[in-house]
């Protein structure tokens, strides 16, 4: 690590900011993760809208770029909707 001020500020700055985007990122993996693993209509649609929310937030505050978070929401939508119609075949958890 360099020995000037600014830098060390600087480390100090980034070692926080990746602690939040770290956070913010785990709980979009999440929100996603449980969308796909829903094993039916009536359980994906509060997780795609909760996993939506999250996404908005993350967009928001910058952690990700909005049109990623569309394209995201967009591709568990997708997926929610296949589900609604039977189309996707759920692995169960073992």
């Amino acid at each position: 690590m360099a020995n000037h001020a600014s830098c060390e500020k600087r480390h100090r700055q980034s070692k926080k900011r990746n602690a939040y985007n770290r956070k913010y990122k785990k709980m979009i993996k999440d929100a996603t993760k449980a969308v796909r693993s829903a094993q039916n209509i009536s359980e994906a649609e509060p997780l795609l809208h909760a996993a939506a929310k999250v996404l908005d937030r993350s967009a928001a505050k910058g952690v990700i770029h909005k049109n990623t978070a569309a394209n995201r929401k967009s591709s568990l939508a997708l997926h929610v909707n296949r589900i609604a119609r039977g189309e996707v075949k759920v692995a169960s958890h073992h």
